[in-house]
């Protein structure tokens, strides 16, 4: 009964809005065919081309949620502050006030983003290399970054009164690259305390930003699940309504802004599978029919495999993967969203994360936090700089490359599972990767060899790689550089003179 009245309510919706979730529709592209909205169809999808030489995105965790100006994990303030004893909320009751009188919804006034420039923003982006990019649409939070017609809680209608996924996307494409925005949303259902009628989370009026009202879980004598949980998977499952809105913003958000690159957080699982396969074959068909090869990425296990292009957070893949992959991680280790008290990581490091995520089939998205009236602050900008000087120089190992025979090789084992390079150390100028590209072979040390060590790449040896190995050069270094083959691998001697920073990239020249 569920499923028949959900599908009902979405067809009418759907017609309204234009949105192929129809997915039977056939396409108006030549070049196109139309996805059913069912695993197997989608399961004929192919990850275009654009995408695995893209290599390098940036996208920014900028909302509501950046308001506050907070301590740490700032892009959960709007949850945490309503947990009792929280580090946000003991830090809210002091600076704002009691939940009641100041909660969430009030932030909207303080988020004027006054300084906000996308074209600014976009240059950065550039500069920093990234060949795609674009806004988080909406986050966990509610409050959506579009001129929404489903929620009048948007950044056109409150707060900065502008369409930031509008202003980004002009940005971005006028810029030549490719246009993404990103979708929390599925993380609303439970995300604010809707039963406490002791904070404003739990007044009705207010339901179209913090959701519709939920039960207490504790009045079932279960516990306290919603206040205090860090899982927010289980019973009550979202509600018809929840899910047609759900789908509705992502409605909104295909036919008027046409992304590239369409990402989703976790947590879809939530929704009916009905749901998710609807959405996925009406993104696809809408963008074919655009002329585009779109990309839509997903957290495991939220999409069947094969049906579009696997994340991971903060994490990575241990070996090469057939199919193209992505990581999204944060320019912060501690934050999504700007806080006062952020670190940032090093060039060195996000460089050599690209470079280990690349040599095994895989693209980055890397998260920037601009402050909340709209800048990037500056030691932010210095990394994304730094980043994109390497890139500038080493790019012919990166953009367009493709993995070799082994990914790598060297003393670091990569952590796997969600979240878990938030404790990576790095790596060391023992580890290399591999990557080719236009016929060369690419060795890439990740650091720079001190002492006159030189550099040693066991699976190019004698007996391990029958090959013939013609000439090696240090991109980015005019001169020769001796080397050397044995056995044991190939010895590479590092110029003493080079002024190359952060991975060193050597170019291997061989007889196919």
């Amino acid at each position: 009964m569920k499923s028949l009245l959900l599908t009902s309510v979405l067809s009418i919706a759907c017609c309204i809005a234009g949105y192929p979730l129809s997915a039977e529709e056939p396409s108006d592209s030549p070049s196109s065919a139309a996805f059913k909205a069912d695993w197997e169809s989608l399961q004929q999808y192919k990850c275009p081309d654009w995408f695995r030489d893209a290599k390098f995105g940036i996208y920014a965790h900028w909302g509501l949620y950046s308001a506050p100006r907070g301590h740490s994990n700032t892009d959960w303030y709007g949850r945490n502050m309503y947990k009792e004893g929280h580090p946000n909320n003991v830090e809210h009751l002091q600076r704002f006030g009691e939940l009641d009188e100041f909660g969430y919804k009030d932030f909207a006034p303080l988020f004027t983003a006054e300084n906000f420039n996308a074209d600014e923003w976009v240059d950065i982006y550039v500069k920093a290399g990234a060949r795609f990019a674009g806004p988080v649409g909406e986050h966990a939070d509610g409050f959506s970054m579009w001129d929404s017609k489903v929620n009048p809680w948007n950044a056109v209608d409150k707060g900065p009164k502008r369409d930031v996924v509008a202003e980004m996307k002009k940005a971005v494409e006028k810029r030549g690259l490719k246009f993404l925005v990103s979708m929390h949303h599925s993380w609303l259902w439970g995300w604010y305390p809707t039963w406490d009628k002791n904070t404003d989370a739990g007044d009705p009026k207010y339901a179209s930003l913090y959701g519709e009202p939920l039960p207490s879980i504790r009045a079932q004598g279960v516990g306290l699940r919603y206040a205090v949980r860090s899982n927010m998977w289980t019973d009550p499952m979202p509600s018809d309504e929840f899910e047609k809105v759900w789908l509705e913003k992502i409605n909104e958000v295909v036919t008027g802004y046409a992304p590239d690159l369409l990402w989703f957080d976790n947590r879809m699982q939530i929704l009916t599978e009905k749901a998710r396969m609807q959405m996925a074959a009406g993104y696809y068909n809408h963008a074919m029919k655009n002329g585009q090869e779109p990309v839509l990425t997903y957290k495991r296990p939220d999409l069947a495999i094969g049906t579009a292009t696997v994340d991971l957070e903060r994490s990575r893949m241990p070996d090469i993967y057939p199919d193209p992959w992505l990581t999204d991680t944060s320019i912060s280790p501690s934050t999504w969203a700007y806080a006062v008290d952020m670190d940032v990581y090093p060039v060195d490091r996000v460089v050599h994360d690209l470079i280990d995520i690349v040599s095994k089939n895989g693209c980055m998205l890397l998260n920037v936090a601009p402050t909340p009236d709209g800048l990037i602050p500056e030691e932010q900008k210095k990394i994304l700089l730094g980043i994109g000087e390497w890139l500038k120089v080493n790019g012919e190992a990166i953009y367009g490359s493709r993995p070799w025979l082994m990914f790598g090789e060297g003393p670091t084992v990569t952590p796997v599972g969600h979240l878990s390079d938030v404790g990576f150390k790095g790596f060391s100028d023992d580890d290399i990767r591999y990557t080719t590209n236009n016929g060369n072979l690419y060795a890439i040390a990740l650091g720079i060899p001190k002492d006159g060590k030189d550099v040693r790449c066991g699976w190019l040896g004698t007996a391990t790689y029958r090959g013939e190995i013609n000439d090696v050069s240090l991109v980015g270094h005019d001169e020769k550089i001796n080397w050397k083959r044995s056995v044991d691998g190939l010895m590479i001697e590092v110029p003493s003179d080079t002024a190359l920073k952060h991975a060193l990239v050597f170019r291997i020249k061989r007889e196919q």
